[in-house]
C-alpha cells in the first residue's frame, strides 16, 4: 500500500474517533460549567482545555472561548469541526481507497457543520448530532471498506485515539470532581447500561475507573483499545522473531496494555491520574513509531546531488 494512503486512513480513524469523543467529553460536562460562578467558570474551561492537549495564556479564557476552541473551530484539529474537516480532507487525498458509502458520509457530515453552528442548534444538539454521525461513519468503515491493509490501517488509528480519548475522558473528573458523578462518566462513554449488566450490585467510584479502565470485553476501555491496536499492528507487521518486538509501536503499545492488566493496587482512585498519563505518553509514542515506520519516506525518497 502506498504510504500515503496508509497515512490517510490512519488519520481518517484518528480524527473521526476524536470529534466523538471530545463531543462526549463536553456533553458532559456542560451542565456543570454552566452553572459555575463566572471567576470558577474561567479557571475549569482553561484546566478543560489542557486536559485535552491545548493550553491557552488569556486570562479571559471561559466557557464562550472553550466551546469555540473545542467544539466549532474549523482551523484547530483540537476542536471537533477541524477533526472533522481533516478526516474528510484525509478521505479526499485517499479516495480511490475509501468506499463511496464512507466518502459520501464524512462529506455530508462535513458540510452538515454550518448548518450546527451554536448560533442555529446549540452546543448540547450539536454534540449529539456528532455522536450520530461519528458512528454512521464507523459503521460505513466497517461494513463497506474490505478488511485488508486499508481498514487495519484505519482500525489502528481509531484505537489508538479512542485509547487516548477515554484517559483524558478520566481526567476530566479530576478537573471537574465537585458535582461529577461515575454515573455520568459511564454515560459519557456509553458504558452504563454495559456496566450494569457487569458489576450489578457493585456500585463505585473504584468499580467504575476499572470498568473503563480494565475492562476487556467493553470496546471503549482502555485496554480493549489498546488490544486493537495491538492486534493491528500485529497483522500489518506479522514477522515473527524469537526474542522481542522489531516493531517498536507494537512494543510500546504492549507494554501500556499489559502494565494495565497486571497492575494491582488497592486504591485505583489515587493511582488514575499517573495511568492516564502514562496512557497518554504511550498513544503518542506509538503514533510517532507508526509514522517513522509506515509513512515518513521523505527522507529515504531524497535525492542527494553529487558534490562537486
Amino acid at each position: 500500500m502506498l504510504s500515503r494512503i496508509a497515512e490517510s486512513l490512519f488519520w481518517i480513524g484518528r480524527y473521526v474517533e476524536r470529534a466523538d469523543g471530545t463531543a462526549r467529553i463536553l456533553d458532559v460536562h456542560l451542565e456543570r460549567l454552566n452553572h459555575l460562578p463566572m471567576e470558577e467558570q474561567r479557571s475549569v474551561a482553561q484546566e478543560l482545555l489542557a486536559v485535552m492537549g491545548a493550553r491557552t495564556q488569556n486570562e479571559e479564557f471561559g466557557l464562550s472561548e472553550l466551546l469555540n476552541a473545542l467544539a466549532y473551530d474549523k482551523h484547530s484539529t483540537t476542536s471537533i469541526a477541524g477533526s472533522l474537516g481533516a478526516a474528510r480532507e484525509n478521505a479526499r487525498r485517499a479516495r480511490e481507497t475509501v468506499s463511496s458509502g464512507l466518502w459520501e458520509s464524512l462529506n455530508t457530515t462535513y458540510y452538515g457543520l454550518n448548518q450546527h453552528r451554536k448560533d442555529v442548534v446549540g452546543t448540547y444538539r450539536f454534540c449529539n448530532w456528532v455522536l450520530e454521525r461519528t458512528a454512521m461513519v464507523s459503521g460505513l468503515a466497517d461494513t463497506t471498506v474490505s478488511h485488508d491493509e486499508s481498514w487495519l490501517f484505519l482500525v489502528l488509528g481509531r484505537s489508538l485515539e479512542r485509547a487516548d480519548m477515554t484517559a483524558r475522558m478520566l481526567s476530566t473528573r479530576d478537573v471537574l470532581s465537585a458535582g461529577m458523578s461515575w454515573v455520568n462518566m459511564l454515560r459519557c462513554a456509553g458504558a452504563y447500561e454495559s456496566f450494569l449488566r457487569t458489576r450489578r450490585a457493585a456500585f463505585g467510584d473504584q468499580h467504575a475507573a476499572e470498568f473503563l479502565l480494565l475492562d476487556r470485553l467493553f470496546p471503549r476501555s482502555i485496554v480493549y483499545a489498546l488490544r486493537d491496536a495491538d492486534e493491528c499492528l500485529a497483522k500489518l507487521d506479522p514477522s515473527a522473531q524469537r526474542v522481542g518486538f522489531i516493531n517498536d509501536a507494537r512494543r510500546i503499545v504492549g507494554q501500556a496494555r499489559t502494565f494495565l492488566e497486571f497492575h494491582r493496587t488497592d486504591d485505583l482512585m489515587a493511582e488514575l491520574p499517573e495511568h492516564m498519563e502514562r496512557v497518554q505518553k504511550a498513544v503518542s509514542e506509538a503514533s510517532d513509531a507508526i509514522s517513522r515506520k509506515y509513512f515518513n519516506q521523505a527522507d529515504e525518497l531524497a535525492w542527494v546531488g553529487e558534490v562537486s
